[in-house]
């Protein structure tokens, strides 16, 4: 197993330095309200079987299998479930983890609850518009924030800036 494997594990069971940081975090917000509701066939129509995974049940897509990952150019990512704005390109990092990685998000894009699927509590967030599962934040990302919102890249849709 690679270094890079390793911590691409750790991260995804949510093992990095703030889980291991003795301070306790404050509880997260509930999972706002959405204002998007389709029915389940209605997103099955609307989502890749992937991005329904993800999105609608609470998937994880493969470290390193994302195309976003690599995206390099100015723009802003979008909930591929709603087609709200996101994150700008200027929020994204390269973490190492194998998913796309932002330090912070556009204002009140998200909501977030408590995620104890893999038995340490995780804080997961979702688009406040669709309620489309995206990914999990911990405490170990860069300056200015130190947050990192690692986001499954079937969740996200990238437009280039004109």
């Amino acid at each position: 197993m690679t270094r890079r494997n390793l911590l691409s594990l750790f991260s995804a069971l949510g093992l990095g330095r703030a889980a291991m940081a003795a301070s306790p975090t404050p509880a997260p917000a509930a999972k706002p309200a959405t204002t998007l509701t389709l029915s389940d066939a209605e997103w099955k129509l609307r989502l890749s079987p992937p991005a329904y995974q993800v999105l609608r049940h609470e998937g994880t897509e493969r470290p390193f299998s994302s195309e976003l990952n690599k995206e390099k150019r100015k723009g802003t990512y979008h909930c591929a479930g709603c087609d709200v704005a996101l994150f700008t390109a200027d929020m994204k990092f390269d973490s190492g983890t194998g998913w796309p990685s932002f330090f912070t998000t556009l204002p009140g894009v998200f909501g977030q609850t408590t995620d104890r699927k893999l038995f340490i509590a995780r804080t997961e967030y979702h688009c406040a518009t669709c309620g489309g599962h995206h990914g999990h934040v911990f405490d170990d990302g860069p300056a200015p924030t130190g947050k990192r919102y690692c986001n499954n890249g079937v969740a996200l849709k990238f437009v280039a800036a004109a």
